[in-house]
């Protein structure tokens, strides 16, 4: 297989040999810059958004992941909107593209796998892989612990539950968890009065936008 070739069917999706030095030497390009971004002090703000920038296909203004983040490619295949936040411990198999959507958040440890192995043991030993990317929408919210596998899609404002495995797609406006991730219901009338379990939510969208507003405008 040549070279051209193996990276073709990777980017194709077919069956390639991730283990090529071309690709390789790509690869650990791309991871030096993870490392550094790991290795920034919590001070080092303007550092980040610098290494953000350079580490990802596409980052919108306002992104933050709290260092360690892991990735396959160091986030090379990754495109982000704006706003997305990482709690610890984000990990992205980013083999084939990940696009994940504004303003979405992920709890500690979650992890978005695009890699494949086929089942096949005769394949599989020869360390065979096949990606199919990942698509989020904007507004989702990725609960801790949470496993999305290749080819999911989830739809703008969903909620995925903590501890889930999302091995479907996922419709917009929803609560899902489990696993496998189900759809427990949809958002709603309940979600506009109450926060959390009987807590009633004591400010409007138009006041927490101001107050989101003004940290901006500080920061």
């Amino acid at each position: 297989m040549a070279c051209v070739d193996n990276l073709k069917r990777m980017q194709d999706g077919r069956i390639y040999d991730p283990n090529r030095e071309d690709l390789q030497t790509q690869q650990t390009a791309a991871l030096e810059l993870m490392y550094d971004y790991n290795a920034t002090r919590p001070s080092q703000v303007a550092r980040r958004e610098e290494l953000i920038q350079l580490m990802f296909a596409q980052a919108g203004p306002g992104c933050h992941l709290e260092p360690p983040f892991y990735a396959n490619w160091g986030g090379q295949n990754v495109h982000l909107g704006a706003g997305v936040y990482a709690n610890f411990g984000l990990t992205l198999v980013d083999d084939a593209p990940i696009y994940i959507g504004d303003h979405t958040m992920f709890g500690p440890n979650a992890t978005i796998a695009t890699a494949g192995h086929p089942v096949l043991p005769e394949l599989r030993v020869h360390g065979a892989q096949f990606n199919v990317p990942v698509r989020i929408g904007n507004n989702v919210w990725v609960g801790a612990g949470s496993v999305i596998m290749l080819g999911v899609s989830i739809g703008d404002n969903s909620v995925i539950g903590a501890g889930s495995v999302v091995t479907r797609d996922i419709p917009e406006n929803v609560v899902a968890m489990g696993t496998p991730c189900r759809v427990l219901r949809e958002i709603g009338e309940h979600d506009a009065e109450y926060y959390w379990r009987d807590r009633r939510i004591d400010i409007t969208p138009e006041e927490m936008r101001a107050v989101s507003a003004e940290r901006l405008q500080r920061g």
